[in-house]
């Protein structure tokens, strides 16, 4: 070969590098837009709502459209995933999000704008386990992808707390639309980028497509997850919340019935045999628990009890934002290759429960410094320490056919453990509250009354919170044992060698 063939393939080796870090933004920036809309319209809910005429009532299926629908066909996205192709999938996804997007922005009245929701939701679970199975087949090397994944974690767990932020900016300088119309420019910025730096990554079309499986899926997670969201305003021993979570057993375990005698199932059994997958299952899911359990309560000590305006209480989330960043880039991305992931996943959960639990001394006239922003950074730090080898390990040994249906399960975790984070945090909050009022009625104001009542309802469900996230840390140490992999070793789904089952 001669010289100028030498510098020709060098040139063409630093040009694929260059590209799979572009594709690593690509991938980022739609995870990110759909990160994004599970809280954006949080902050915005109060100027939609009266805008649009929404009932109390109703108020509540903006946010829970959007995460049935995401949560409950996502198993579904991921196995299209895995058959189409994953550039394919991410295409159509990003193409169906945006104009889901565009409908919202346009929506004149209740019926549409639930609608519009429901539909971004269904185009989420089509592009979401694209994203993370895109990653899984380009990085390969142990370094690379301890990076990739740190950014693509980075970019997840930081990205609910931003939904706040860029909410608040939108809703007080332009108008809650600029919450879903933002989606736009990105999907078209993502979308120009996957047709230049994402390669074609041709589907594995083996078999059936399991619609029963998909159907009881598919029902069994809207079931288990309205059932969940259900428990704030009816409690847990309500008819209607028992009702939901039965019918969600039911349809489940219907589900795990038929994938085990199914000859192409929807989720091959296998995945959740691996006792380090179910820990990083469990761990993802239980950060989404306290990320989401926590950040409701925040809010309205932000706005209903400090009166923060929305802008202010997006920019009072930034901290916990940049600590998610920074720890999940470079912290943990930079650890991966040293540290045994337990060590990583335990510690992380360890800190954010310490996070949530300094909560727990939250007073109506408690100082941000000395308060929330320690516990902000904590919850940070520990849920970017958690994201990124919990993301590694849900990949490790799998066969490229089913890497979709993985990144799929992985992203269901996190939105039952938000939906339960949510329910047991609203439930504790709401019975402490009832018995403050009870207590106290007639000491104080009754404006001051309230006021202090939801701060010790905040306390309870912050104590119930990280004590769960505690007892969490225990069983993700006893069920997570990866070393970690050395710089130049094979990847484990590379080797023969099947890795550790339960």
């Amino acid at each position: 070969m001669t010289s100028e063939q030498t510098k020709q393939v060098a040139a063409g080796g630093a040009h694929a590098r260059d590209r799979k870090w572009w594709g690593l933004a690509v991938v980022a920036l739609a995870q990110l837009m759909v990160m994004l809309d599970t809280t954006i319209i949080n902050i915005a809910l109060p100027s939609l709502q009266s805008d649009l005429g929404i009932s109390d009532t109703n108020r509540h299926w903006v946010l829970t459209g959007y995460t049935l629908a995401f949560g409950g066909a996502l198993l579904l996205g991921g196995r299209f995933a895995d058959r189409l192709g994953r550039t394919r999938t991410f295409k159509v996804g990003l193409v169906g999000f945006a104009l889901a997007s565009l409908a919202g922005t346009l929506a004149q009245n209740t019926t549409e704008i639930l609608a519009a929701r429901v539909v971004q939701g269904l185009f989420a679970a089509v592009l979401s386990p694209s994203t993370l199975s895109i990653l899984t087949t380009t990085f390969t090397k142990p370094a690379d992808r301890a990076k990739a994944f740190g950014v693509f974690s980075g970019v997840m767990g930081a990205g609910t707390g931003l939904g706040m932020l860029v909410g608040g900016v939108l809703t007080d300088a332009l108008d809650w639309r600029w919450c879903l119309a933002i989606n736009i420019p990105m999907a078209v910025v993502a979308l120009a980028g996957a047709f230049v730096m994402l390669p074609s990554m041709p589907g594995h079309r083996e078999g059936g497509l399991d619609l029963a499986g998909a159907l009881l899926e598919s029902a069994g997670l809207v079931a288990l997850v309205y059932g969940l969201n259900e428990v704030a305003d009816h409690g847990w021993g309500s008819q209607r919340v028992l009702t939901f979570l039965g019918l969600a057993a039911v349809l489940l375990a219907a589900f795990v019935v038929v994938e085990s005698k199914t000859r192409h199932p929807l989720l091959p059994l296998r995945v959740l045999a691996n006792r380090n997958r179910v820990g990083a299952f469990v761990a993802t899911g239980m950060t989404q628990f306290a990320l989401l359990g926590m950040s409701l309560f925040i809010t309205y000590q932000f706005q209903t009890v400090m009166g923060y305006s929305p802008l202010k209480s997006g920019i009072a989330f930034l901290p916990l934002v940049a600590a998610t960043l920074i720890s999940a880039t470079q912290i943990s991305a930079r650890l991966m290759i040293k540290v045994p992931t337990g060590r990583l996943v335990v510690g992380g959960l360890v800190s954010t429960s310490a996070g949530v639990l300094l909560l727990t001394q939250l007073r109506p006239d408690s100082p941000y410094a000395t308060n929330l922003l320690p516990a902000s950074i904590l919850m940070g730090f520990g849920i970017g320490l958690i994201m990124s080898p919990t993301t590694n390990i849900s990949v490790t040994g799998i066969a490229p056919k089913d890497t979709g249906i993985v990144s799929a399960f992985r992203t269901t975790s996190q939105q039952i453990g938000g939906s339960l984070g949510i329910a047991l945090g609203s439930s504790l909050a709401a019975n402490a509250m009832t018995d403050y009022i009870a207590g106290h009625r007639g000491d104080v104001p009754a404006a001051q009354l309230a006021r202090d009542a939801y701060v010790d309802g905040a306390n309870h469900a912050a104590w119930g919170l990280g004590l769960v996230l505690l007892a969490t840390a225990v069983v993700a140490g006893l069920l997570i044992n990866i070393r970690p992999l050395r710089s130049g070793e094979t990847p484990v789904e590379q080797r023969t060698t099947p890795a550790p089952d339960l």
